[in-house]
This record gives C-alpha cells, structure tokens and sequence, in this order.
C-alpha cells in the first residue's frame, strides 16, 4: 500500500510519453479552435472521469490509488510538472502518471495506446 509520501516522489518520475505531450502542447481549448469545435470540454473528459470512479471503488491488490492518494498526487503533479497544461489535460496526464509510477500500467504500453489514438484521430 503506498503512502503519502508517495505523491511527493512520483514527481520526480520522468516518463517521456508523458513529457511529449507536454511538449506538443495539443490542449483542448487550441485543438478545439483550430477544428472549429465549440463544446468548452474535450470529448475524452467523461471517460476520465470514469476512469476515476472506477479506481477510486477498486479493491484489487494492485498498487492502485485510493480515492485520497490520487487526488493528492493529482493536484502535486499538476502543481509542478504538469503546471504548463491546462485543467483537464492536467489533471489526464497526472493520473497517467501516477499509474506508470505504480506500475498499473508500463510507459511502453502507455506509448503503444498514444500511437494507436493518434492514429485513429488522424485517419
């Protein structure tokens, strides 16, 4: 089970899906203008916040994050590496983050799904 000081550590984490996408800045309010789109939240928005249901009721032996350490590495993560994104792309990408971090989910997987999104976008 992780602690709280967990949260402070995973900021420390470099994970370069992670880091690209930052870097390419595609946040929704400059996608949203560019394609003409006028719905102020991104259409992936409602699976996040399932995404965080879902693990905030988990009971499995994974190292998943409760409710309250989620949210603490959420708002540290987006206070600090993630500062540079806008809420809700912030609050994606630290979730990503922390599930790399715990090992719920490998960075290479992670990349795979990006490559495989992204092509589904552009196609």
């Amino acid at each position: 089970m992780s602690t709280a000081d967990d949260s402070v550590s995973t900021e420390y984490v470099d994970i370069a899906p992670l880091k690209s996408i930052v870097e390419r800045n595609q946040v929704w309010p400059r996608m949203a203008a560019k394609y003409g789109v006028e719905n102020p939240a991104p259409p992936w928005k409602t699976s996040l916040d399932g995404m965080c249901d879902a693990l905030d009721h988990a009971g499995c032996a994974m190292s998943t994050p409760n409710f309250k350490e989620r949210r603490d590495e959420e708002d540290s993560l987006s206070a600090t590496v993630y500062s540079g994104l806008p809420y809700p792309e912030n609050q994606l990408v630290a979730l990503a983050h922390s599930l790399v971090v715990r090992g719920i989910i490998d960075e290479s997987e992670l990349q795979e799904r990006l490559v495989g999104i992204r092509a589904r976008l552009e196609a």
